[in-house]
């Protein structure tokens, strides 16, 4: 591999590659940081790191010595028969393509995913946002980006870097800027610096629960005109502006930039807070407790049923989707069983009185805001690893959008079955465990 600028001059010469300034082909050729930047990424030899453009190799072997599998994307086709000829190693896997093709959702049949590159700078936002939409499988990034977008992922309220791509990185990501890279590291020289800077995920519980798509939605409106005030751009969404700026602590006159991350998410909660179930609530409601053959007994609250073990019903749904895709649900931080699991579609249990199908009915309206022809497929029988609770698994068919229960539902996302029994066996504990028996019921019934 090449380790001088003359040596890299002369293998792309070899290889009959001129790079391509389109493609955002710049060569890094300072081993030293290439050395460094690795170092950033923190591998282990359990590692899957996924590498985006590596190009000659300059990260690529180096990754490698810290005996973590490497998934290398190269777009160029000249490059990618480069290295598979001066890398070969059982660790390290080339895949010729697109890095704005790859389906990410793949990485979640991963233990332990980081990602490590030099994105190119004409895609690099567009890269960004794919390998960083949440939920991410990704537990560690580390990217080499233009100075200037560097600068904005990084940036503190008040500041002229400071936008909309800021608070929707930062939202559920914490940004370090690593450090400044000079042009002269690279071939061919590129026209301005670059930088690197570190994505650690947040944790579940580090900033207030809240509606992300109304976040979103808030936050690109407010910085569509910098220099207007923010409640004359969000007068639609916040009618009561003033009373939002007192009970938040702004200055009702305030621009976009002059809010914090914390402020915005406030003040999403203000325009449409998160309900939570009052504890009183949910200890006052009642199920159907059975017997062995589930046949009706009579009817307890949730605390003395899931309290005492008692046998009673449950439902599960999967919602499939045109492309044969099931959705699945992440579990709201707030839920008294499995907060945070990953889980059917939508699912609970079937109260007093009410019968499976009704239940089904009733949670897919709860949870999805939407209504669907059910089909039953299969029934589970009451076990330990289900709660105690007999089963009737239904599928359904529906494209979304649905309108999620916050309380209940932290986001969802539709998967390939294949990529779901993958992920469920690489990291089973990111599951609640009625959804685990009901997936691998649905998998062998399909056999």
């Amino acid at each position: 591999m090449p380790v001088k600028l003359s040596e890299m001059d002369e293998v792309l010469r070899e290889i009959r590659v001129k790079p391509v300034k389109s493609l955002g082909q710049n060569f890094l050729h300072d081993q030293n940081l290439a050395i460094w930047i690795v170092e950033q990424a923190k591998l282990t030899p359990g590692d899957y790191v996924v590498e985006i453009g590596p190009g000659l190799g300059a990260l690529t072997k180096h990754a490698l010595v810290s005996s973590a599998h490497v998934l290398a994307i190269e777009k160029d086709a000249r490059l990618a028969k480069f290295l598979r000829e001066k890398l070969a190693d059982e660790r390290l896997e080339i895949l010729h393509a697109d890095a704005l093709s790859f389906d990410v959702r793949k990485l979640f049949a991963q233990r332990c995913v980081k990602l490590i590159g030099n994105l190119p700078y004409y895609v690099s936002s567009e890269l960004l946002f794919k390998f960083t939409k949440f939920p991410s499988p990704i537990a560690l990034s580390v990217l080499m980006l233009q100075k200037e977008l560097a600068e904005r992922l990084s940036a503190s309220p008040g500041t002229k870097s400071y936008g909309a791509m800021t608070l929707l990185v930062q939202e559920h990501y914490r940004i370090e800027y690593l450090r400044t890279v000079r042009a002269s590291v690279f071939l061919p020289r590129p026209d301005v610096d670059s930088a690197m800077v570190r994505l650690t995920p947040r944790a579940a519980d580090e900033l207030p629960d809240h509606d992300c798509e109304l976040f979103a939605q808030m936050v690109r409106r407010g910085f569509s005109q910098r220099r207007k005030q923010l409640g004359k751009l969000l007068r639609a969404e916040c009618p009561n502006w003033l009373g939002a700026a007192a009970a938040i602590g702004f200055d009702p006159k305030a621009r976009a930039e002059q809010l914090p991350l914390e402020q915005w998410i406030a003040l999403t909660n203000f325009v449409r807070p998160i309900i939570i179930p009052a504890r009183i609530i949910i200890e006052t409601e009642r199920f159907q407790v059975v017997d062995k053959e589930d046949h009706a007994l009579g009817c307890a609250s949730r605390v003395k049923v899931h309290g005492n073990n008692l046998l009673h019903r449950a439902v599960h749904i999967l919602i499939f989707n045109a492309k044969g895709e099931i959705y699945l649900q992440k579990r709201s931080r707030w839920k008294d069983r499995h907060p945070g699991q990953w889980d059917s579609s939508a699912a609970g249990h079937v109260n007093a009185g009410e019968q499976y199908d009704n239940a089904a009915q009733r949670e897919l309206k709860e949870e999805l805001g939407v209504v669907a022809t059910l089909e039953r497929v299969l029934k589970l029988p009451a076990s330990q690893k289900t709660g105690q609770e007999f089963i009737w698994l239904y599928r359904a068919r529906h494209d979304g959008p649905f309108q999620l229960e916050r309380a209940e539902i932290e986001t969802g996302e539709f998967f390939p079955a294949e990529i779901i029994s993958a992920w469920m066996e690489a990291r089973p504990e990111e599951f609640a465990p009625g959804f685990v028996e009901c997936w691998r019921a649905f998998r062998q019934d399909r056999q």
